[in-house]
């Protein structure tokens, strides 16, 4: 992965607009969080191949840290704290926000093909 180039992955995230497209989004301080501090908890959500269709896409931040939003009819679909980008076999745009030590945070995935299980 590198780090994301805002115009580089607005253009991409414009490219999937009204389209059916699959979903992977995940967020996870992972188990590593109560390793050093035993009062920390554990959380994330997961959810893949989530089919929909969005109207909008917009990626938005400072130039370390961004957000990126998907407006579908009834609601929208956004992560925050995203770091790096790849496009996976040319046709998968995975967009992933790190921490510090590299560890994964939240991850926002977009494919007009269903992700492996």
């Amino acid at each position: 992965m590198k780090p994301i180039d805002i115009n580089s992955v607005q253009k991409t995230l414009e490219s999937f607009i009204n389209k059916d497209v699959y979903i992977h989004i995940e967020t996870t301080n992972g188990a590593y969080a109560s390793h050093f501090d035993d009062k920390a908890y554990n959380v994330g959500a997961y959810v893949r191949n989530a089919n929909v269709s969005f109207s909008q896409a917009k990626i938005i931040g400072d130039g370390k840290v961004y957000r990126a939003g998907l407006k579908m009819d009834k609601g929208w679909i956004y992560a925050e704290g995203l770091t790096d980008w790849v496009m996976h076999e040319d046709s998968k745009l995975l967009l992933a926000g790190h921490d510090r030590q590299g560890r994964l945070m939240v991850s926002l995935q977009v494919s007009e093909t269903p992700f492996n299980y």
